[in-house]
């Protein structure tokens, strides 16, 4: 961890980055940017000391940073504009603007790190390792926007880091899950099996991913920082394990006595597994199995479900 820093997060509201401006709030100061639609977690983050600012990406006027300071030594941008699934321009727009908008303000910061996503690779085989090299151009057929508003802000947050010789990193989050929030995607999946709800999976093979649980996406984050470059590096950032989706929600079907169901289908959510050897070499591991990751997040969102030794409840 770091200390004695001032630090600037955007979406902190979520699953990614709240926990970690909680964490980093112990021991530095702490300000997050967001549109805060719910009052109580913005209260609940300044009851831990940390300062809140009222920032909408979608107003694209600079004033919206107006009275802000601008002395952060380290920023963290995960807010995104993901889009209605049909207005492309909009989403190009207000996630390439709002990232030149904040990176510009905070030009003296020692470090800056774009959270990205595994999103923007263009589809390949299911068995393929994902490196940072691969063709981009990323489809997600239920919100086709998403990826393509991040690719956009990717182009901008190079730009920008070039041109203003501030230190950048992006790193493409693979998949996220957690106690925060809503869990991220295998909780939202799992959701789905408990109200009766087959998942799509593909009709044949596995769809793979590398998931990444929050805790060690907090202790990672200081040293993503530390490893910005100009111009911005890019890296994978996922965990160690290489999981199928089916695996994965089989095994919290296990804990929990739930009916895993699955519906073969050629439109599902796909995923893609990472290539960590970029991302190992520059900060090394995880520390997070993905079996006590995911049993500790079931035990946090569905803690009548999973018993303290991991057996399922019996109904």
């Amino acid at each position: 961890m770091i200390a004695g820093k001032k630090i600037l997060i955007t979406g902190a509201t979520g699953q990614v980055a709240r926990p970690v401006a909680e964490a980093l709030a112990k021991d530095n100061e702490v300000w997050c940017l967001g549109r805060f639609g719910d009052s109580g977690a913005e209260r609940e983050l300044r009851d831990l000391g940390i300062r809140t600012w009222r920032w909408d990406m979608a107003e694209l006027t600079k004033e919206g940073l107006d009275g802000l300071p601008d002395d952060f030594t380290h920023v963290m941008h995960s807010a995104a504009h993901r889009g209605d699934g049909t207005d492309f321009d909009a989403s190009v727009e207000i996630n390439s603007v709002s990232a030149g908008r904040l990176m510009t303000h905070c030009h003296r910061a020692e470090a800056f790190l774009f959270v990205s996503s595994g999103a923007v690779y263009a589809p390949r085989s299911q068995e393929h390792l994902v490196r940072e090299d691969d063709p981009l151009g990323g489809r997600m057929p239920w919100l086709p926007t998403y990826p393509v508003g991040k690719l956009a802000a990717e182009g901008a947050v190079r730009a920008f880091g070039a041109t203003l010789g501030l230190p950048t990193i992006i790193a493409r989050l693979n998949v996220a899950y957690g106690p925060h929030a809503h869990g991220g995607m295998p909780i939202l999946l799992f959701r789905r099996m408990l109200a009766g709800e087959p998942v799509e999976v593909p009709l044949q093979g596995q769809n793979w991913c590398s998931p990444i649980h929050t805790d060690d996406i907090v202790r990672q984050v200081p040293l993503l920082w530390n490893a910005t470059t100009v111009p911005a590096r890019v890296v994978n950032w996922a965990g160690d394990d290489t999981v199928g989706i089916q695996d994965m929600l089989t095994y919290m079907a296990e804990l929990t006595g739930a009916e895993p169901r699955f519906s073969p289908s050629e439109v599902y959510r796909a995923t893609s597994a990472f290539d960590n050897t970029l991302r190992a070499s520059l900060i090394g591991g995880c520390e997070v199995g993905w079996r006590e990751g995911l049993r500790a997040t079931l035990r946090a969102h569905f803690p009548h479900l999973v018993k303290e030794s991991g057996d399922a409840v019996q109904h």
